[in-house]
C-alpha cells in the first residue's frame, strides 16, 4: 500500500505540469511570431521618422508625394507643388522615395 502511494505521487505532479506545456508553448509562439516582429517594425518606423531631413522626397500615408522643406519635433512641412506647402505630423510620413519623382519647382 505504501509503495503504490509513492508511485502515484510523481505521476500526478508530472501530469499537472505537463497540462500547462501547450499553453506555455502557445504563448511562446504568439510572442515570437506576432508581438516581437510588431515591436521591431514600430522601432524601425520611429528611427526612420526621427532621421528625416530637409530636402528628402517622401510619401505620406495618404499617398501624397512631396519634398520636406521644414521640420519641427512633431510636424513636417512638405512642398507638393510650387508654393503649395502642407504640414503633417511626423507619423503621417510613410516612406522616403529614393529618386526625385515629385514635380516640385525649385
Amino acid at each position: 500500500m505504501f509503495a503504490s502511494f509513492l508511485l502515484q505521487v510523481p505521476a500526478t505532479d508530472a501530469g499537472g505540469l505537463i497540462q500547462y506545456l501547450p499553453l506555455v508553448a502557445m504563448v511562446g509562439v504568439v510572442y515570437f511570431f506576432m508581438i516581437r516582429p510588431q515591436q521591431k517594425r514600430t522601432a524601425d518606423a520611429k528611427k526612420f521618422r526621427s532621421g528625416l531631413a530637409k530636402g528628402a522626397h517622401v510619401v505620406t500615408i495618404g499617398g501624397l508625394h512631396g519634398k520636406i522643406v521644414d521640420l519641427s519635433e512633431e510636424s513636417v512641412t512638405v512642398e507638393v507643388d510650387k508654393a503649395v506647402r502642407l504640414r503633417f505630423d511626423r507619423a503621417a510620413i510613410a516612406r522616403e522615395v529614393a529618386g526625385k519623382t515629385t514635380v516640385v519647382a525649385e
